[in-house]
């Protein structure tokens, strides 16, 4: 909207500016430029039995890790404070907010023994933080088929694209490694990840971070996400307009609807297109 009133105020401020050449102008400032796309449910897809089976990979490191210094804390012991680790970081998440993943093994950590944080040395903490964020680079989600084509095409217009997401137990420099193995993460202009930055959608902090590392206004913007309150809430609150991925109608959609929607990301770069000359 004020990329809007500014090009109107412009014209107005010509004078002998037609009005054809006047919405031309305005149609050129309106023109979507970006389009940032979630992680998570959009671009790669995760089984229900994830979460446990790297849980259970990171909780069998840090036992073999603090075995090396001399610290016994058994199986059932980290399972219980990895657990009581997920209701911090619950606090933190409902607030919009986020931490690094070294908190979250502080967080376990302390959930073992208070003082234990403390007692670990920095390399071996280095070493938990890896086996923290590494389990999913061993079985890597799928992703979707259509991503590549549909993301090239986007790029090949001129359309500027930015990875937004929110992260949860696995950090952005994983992700990214991920999209590099995956050879999509050099599509992307930019990333930016909830833990890297301290703020999560649907806030609307993380999307003017992300346009204004892009030099873009919401207005000539669209995300892309599959959550209704993180991506198609967050995205509209932020001055975005929204594609969601859902096997729904816009029709069947509740309060949350978004400018369009598509299955996958197969059918992307044409919803964009149809957006752009509404």
């Amino acid at each position: 909207m004020r990329i809007r009133l500014r090009h109107q105020r412009a014209a107005r401020g010509c004078g002998g500016v037609p009005g054809e050449a006047a919405a031309a102008l305005r149609s050129a400032a309106l023109r979507i430029k970006a389009v940032t796309v979630d992680f998570w449910g959009t671009l790669l897809f995760d089984t229900p039995s994830s979460d446990n089976r790297y849980k259970r990979r990171r909780m069998a490191d840090f036992e073999t890790i603090l075995s090396g210094i001399g610290v016994k804390a058994t199986a059932s012991a980290l399972d219980r404070a990895y657990d009581g680790s997920g209701s911090y970081l619950a606090r933190i998440w409902e607030r919009n907010r986020d931490v690094p993943v070294s908190e979250h093994v502080r967080a376990i950590l302390g959930a073992v023994h208070p003082g234990l944080p403390a007692r670990v040395p920095a390399d071996i903490m280095s070493a938990l933080v890896e086996a923290y964020a590494r389990p999913v680079l061993l079985v890597p989600p799928a992703i979707d088929d259509g991503a590549r084509p549909a993301l090239e095409r986007l790029r090949a217009q001129g359309i500027a694209l930015a990875l937004l997401s929110n992260t949860m137990r696995t950090p952005g420099r994983t992700l990214r490694t991920l999209l590099e193995r995956s050879g999509l993460l050099g599509l992307f202009a930019h990333a930016t990840f909830s833990d890297e930055v301290g703020v999560r959608k649907p806030d609307p902090q993380i999307f003017a971070l992300t346009l204004r590392a892009l030099g873009v206004e919401p207005g000539a913007a669209v995300h892309v996400g599959d959550d209704p309150i993180l991506d198609v809430f967050g995205g509209r609150r932020a001055g975005l307009r929204v594609i969601q991925v859902t096997s729904a109608s816009l029709e069947a959609l509740g309060a949350q609807r978004p400018d369009a929607v598509v299955p996958s990301l197969a059918t992307l770069a044409d919803a964009v297109a149809r957006l752009d000359s509404a």
